[in-house]
């Protein structure tokens, strides 16, 4: 299955129970058709770049989040489809971000940066069991 990753800007509302339902709801119809969510990112709100109209609103200030997961074409056009007939959706854009996991990350990359004192740490303990002797 690809990974996608969907950029939404959602109309900004005090009460934040009108994000809250259009994340449940689009992560819902993600697994509710066989894929996998791995991740939703809230980026808060912000003011708009400029002034955007949807639904015959002006909109000046927007709630940003993101949401990465895994489904076929199929769901993924259905959710865009979805997203973009929903009143509360200002803007949204999906990212094909790769067909395999190899794709996204590298093997000879490192999902961890070593720390120091990990790294004397275990350095240390190797020391220790090439000066044990073994045990018969």
């Amino acid at each position: 299955m690809p990974f996608y990753q969907v950029f939404c800007i959602a109309a900004h509302n005090r009460s934040y129970v009108h994000i809250k339902d259009l994340v449940r709801s689009s992560a819902l119809h993600v697994m509710n058709n066989g894929g996998v969510v791995r991740g939703v990112k809230f980026w808060g709100t912000q003011v708009l770049p400029n002034k955007m109209r949807r639904n015959r609103v002006i909109h000046t200030h927007g709630d940003y989040w993101t949401m990465h997961f895994d489904a076929s074409p199929d769901n993924q056009k259905n959710l865009a489809r979805i997203m973009r007939k929903d009143p509360r959706v200002i803007r949204a854009t999906m990212l094909k971000m790769g067909e395999r996991i190899e794709d996204v990350a590298h093997r000879t990359e490192q999902t961890v940066k070593p720390n120091r004192r990990v790294a004397e740490y275990v350095a240390s303990l190797i020391d220790r069991e090439a000066k044990v002797p073994p045990s018969r």
